[in-house]
């Protein structure tokens, strides 16, 4: 690590991390995220006699009554995070199969508060804005996702969008009034009305004074991701390819995949025992990776989930890549106010404004620092980083 003389903050693995100049980075603990595992971690004590002793003898007559390891089946995860309306502080949405919620803390860890808690719903992607202090965010339910806006104590939640669409990604417009941008895409249904994809993600801009919204950036062959404006109305977001929910058919494909068909086949039979074998055992048909791994592996997957939801990233070739960078056909550009596109960097999954025209940039392994002028300094290496935040 080097070149670190700025404060800023990163997701890896579900998990907050906070950097200082000349500090490592410290992980930053969610006191509701681990109350949720200590609760766990009770109610697997209490169970313990169906599985010890003369316990687990007069309770095994059927699987059904084994009782999975809790802790590993509940993963806590943090989504989201953006900066807060005072120094040193900042919001996060934390997620789990269950529950979620939205928090502010400080970059120390300090005075953690609770600003909204719901299983009716999930809630991701914040932004906040100091001169009103209200925060924007992404409400998720089944197959679509809208704007909402909340006051900063968490009250007045009131969505801002609405269709069948995924609204992803607010940023508030500087210098504007009352004005966001994000993504958005519109949900593919089959004639059944079960949806089957998305159509390629566009930028738009919402005035939520008159709810007029106005599209910025489209094309149909890619998507737009992440939008974010500066002060001199520059647009930065990430461009990647689209993929088609519907591809052509291709008879040599077709052919392959005849010849595939046992082999997949057998693998999926063997995953579908394997779940059931760590379900309701707690161990897996695989010997390697111990019950640390399995957290983390699960860990990984609900972040991948919530990914591809976001992105439509192809989940297995990233989850195949050990270091988790994505291609490099995922651009960064900046749009300027006259219409003119700029590509910036290769392979960028996540980035982030860092003043005085900076970016604070990542590829999901490595964060770099990105000049005005186009040097690069790297900051930071972890695993599966979903989000940066420039925190000055």
């Amino acid at each position: 690590m080097r070149g670190m003389d700025e404060s800023f903050l990163y997701i890896s693995q579900g998990r907050v991390y906070a950097t200082k100049p000349g500090q490592p980075p410290q992980l930053i603990e969610s006191k509701f995220g681990q109350s949720i595992l200590d609760r766990a971690a009770q109610i697997q004590n209490r169970n313990a006699w169906k599985t010890q002793g003369s316990g687990a003898r007069f309770m095994s007559g059927g699987l059904l009554w084994r009782q999975p390891n809790l802790e590993m089946e509940i993963p806590v995860v943090v989504n989201a995070i953006s900066k807060g309306s005072r120094s040193g502080e900042f919001l996060y949405s934390l997620a789990t199969h269950e529950i979620g919620g939205v928090f502010r803390s400080c970059d120390n860890g300090a005075d953690e508060k609770r600003l909204l808690h719901t299983s009716d719903f999930q809630v991701g992607q914040l932004a906040s804005r100091d001169s009103d202090r209200r925060i924007a965010c992404v409400i998720r339910a089944k197959a679509e996702s809208h704007l909402a806006v909340m006051n900063e104590d968490g009250s007045d939640l009131r969505e801002v969008t609405q269709g069948d669409s995924l609204d992803l990604s607010p940023a508030w417009v500087p210098g504007a009034n009352d004005e966001l941008i994000f993504q958005s895409a519109g949900v593919a249904r089959n004639q059944h009305g079960v949806p089957v994809g998305s159509s390629p993600s566009r930028i738009e801009r919402l005035n939520l004074a008159s709810g007029e919204i106005t599209t910025i950036l489209e094309d149909e062959q890619r998507d737009f991701l992440s939008p974010r404006m500066d002060a001199h109305g520059n647009l930065y977001c990430i461009s990647k390819p689209y993929q088609h929910p519907s591809p052509r058919f291709n008879p040599f494909r077709a052919a392959l995949d005849l010849v595939l068909l046992p082999f997949r086949l057998l693998f999926a039979l063997f995953q579908f025992v394997n779940i059931f074998t760590m379900k309701y055992t707690g161990n897996t048909l695989v010997s390697s990776g111990g019950a640390r791994q399995k957290e983390m592996d699960m860990r990984q997957m609900l972040i991948m989930n919530n990914l591809a939801q976001a992105n439509r990233a192809p989940v297995k070739s990233l989850l195949g890549r050990n270091d988790w960078r994505i291609p490099r056909s995922w651009t960064l550009i900046q749009r300027s106010p006259s219409g003119e596109n700029k590509v910036l960097e290769e392979g960028v999954l996540t980035f982030d404004l860092a003043g005085n025209g900076a970016l604070l940039v990542s590829d999901g392994s490595r964060i770099w620092r990105r000049q005005p002028d186009g040097s690069k300094q790297e900051l930071a290496k972890a695993e599966f980083i979903s989000q940066v935040l420039a925190f000055q």
